[in-house]
């Protein structure tokens, strides 16, 4: 307990609670299927821990711990309140990421318990480290999410960025490291958007 008051423990973790609430506003450069809308953070920390319940038959692990790769997901990026979101292919803005998200985890995180903050701390670095297989099927999911969105709406984040096929392939291949069936699905889903014209081939 870190030696606070149940009063005191309880008081920072309705701080922490609401204080995430802001995900809400964090919004993506990938757009919803049915308002065309941008997608906000929130919504897509919810669809990744989905997709993790229904597609963790298919990771490349046996023994795969759900809960902790579904409490990596929906910790993961609570860190964009501060830092914002950062476009994939956006070379520059991913050049100083990692820094402005570590700063940003030690202060969202630090508004916890202490031994809670520990542990969500370490979640978010085992995420990015990338060494576990919970870490790694986390990633695939968060990697797969909004291919399957741009897939389905044309390619619009695709299209307004002017990004081609092999920059998405690139960026994504980490897919079969936590989940090789969920990659090979990806490689046709994203074939198939070049054929309709919604991604550019590669130059």
């Amino acid at each position: 307990m870190d030696s606070l008051t149940a009063a005191d423990r309880l008081a920072r973790q309705v701080q922490f609670i609401l204080e995430v609430d802001k995900l809400k506003e964090i919004f993506r450069q990938t757009i919803n299927t049915q308002s065309r809308r941008a997608e906000n953070d929130a919504e897509h920390s919810w669809h990744l821990c989905l997709c993790v319940i229904v597609l963790a038959e298919h990771a490349n692990f046996q023994q795969l711990d759900v809960l902790r790769v579904l409490k990596m997901l929906i910790l993961h990026d609570l860190v964009e309140i501060d830092a914002g979101d950062t476009f994939a292919y956006d070379a520059a803005r991913m050049a100083d990421q990692h820094a402005r998200e570590a700063l940003a985890a030690d202060r969202i995180f630090g508004l916890l318990p202490p031994d809670q903050t520990r542990e969500f701390r370490a979640l978010w670095d085992e995420f990015e480290a990338q060494q576990t297989p919970e870490a790694r099927f986390a990633l695939a999911a968060d990697r797969f999410q909004p291919m399957l969105l741009n897939c389905h709406t044309e390619g619009a984040a695709w299209r307004r960025h002017g990004v081609t096929q092999d920059r998405v392939l690139a960026r994504n291949a980490a897919v079969a490291e936590g989940c090789r069936p969920l990659w090979e699905y990806v490689v046709k889903m994203v074939q198939t958007a070049v054929d309709a014209g919604h991604l550019a081939p590669k130059p």
